[in-house]
């Protein structure tokens, strides 16, 4: 029987990106051209012999060896550590803003914050009736704090018991500890929690290694679905208590 149920975030409650032709319809660049802009600004100011090329390409720098963490040793580097390895490439020391900087990245989805997919309220009303909820989110450029806040403002995070965010669970998913965390925290054995998630590799044979079960939700985007081993697939966030049911 299922007792608890957790949820990736991105592509699974909100549509990833979907803050982004808001961001245009302000008149605003896409979030990768305003970090860059943000990180050459800071830079500039105090290191002018530092051309914007140049900082592009340790930002460039920056973003392998985060991409290189995350997926080959399975923890996410905060945003200040990241953009500390453009500075270390640079070769210069940390500027006078760059706490004001490492934040204005942090928030920046906050401030402007993705969609949530449709159904998402009333089927979380719906799941949480029965079943308790748990979040399991890898953060890429915003923390678990400005998830939080995300949720909050949307009146869904009291519907969640537990949260783990990979940069304050210092583990990102496939880790199994991610899992065992979660499945602690909520009071369940694995048998008796499934995750929902839009990734085959983190959301899906992840859980299924510890014995859990996993839904793959391709409502925002299908994944491959076809190839899937998930003990189901959802199509409409909507449909949860259906097949949660079924399983």
């Amino acid at each position: 029987m299922i007792k608890a149920i957790t949820f990736d975030f991105w592509d699974t409650l909100v549509f990833d990106d979907s803050d982004e032709p808001k961001r245009a319809a302000q008149g605003l660049g896409s979030k990768a051209e305003t970090r860059l802009q943000l990180l050459t600004a800071e830079i500039r100011q105090h290191h002018p012999a530092i051309t914007p090329e140049q900082v592009a390409a340790a930002f460039a720098y920056a973003n392998g060896r985060y991409n290189h963490y995350w997926k080959n040793l399975r923890v996410t580097p905060s945003v200040a550590a990241r953009l500390s390895e453009a500075y270390t490439w640079m070769g210069i020391d940390l500027t006078p803003g760059f706490h004001e900087l490492v934040r204005a990245v942090e928030f920046m989805e906050v401030e402007i914050s993705p969609d949530f997919l449709p159904g998402v309220p009333e089927t979380l009303a719906t799941l949480a009736q029965s079943c308790k909820l748990g979040i399991i989110s890898d953060t890429i450029h915003t923390p678990g704090r400005g998830l939080r806040q995300i949720l909050q403002r949307a009146g869904l995070l009291s519907y969640f018991s537990h949260w783990l965010f990979s940069d304050e669970a210092g583990a990102a998913k496939p880790d199994p500890a991610v899992f065992e965390k979660a499945a602690a925290g909520l009071g369940v054995a694995y048998d008796e929690l499934v995750h929902v998630g839009d990734r085959e590799s983190n959301d899906i044979a992840g859980p299924l290694a510890m014995g859990m079960k996993a839904i793959l939700i391709t409502a925002a985007v299908d994944r491959d679905s076809k190839n899937t081993k998930a003990t189901a697939v959802c199509a409409q966030f909507s449909d949860l208590p259906t097949i949660i049911q079924q399983i």
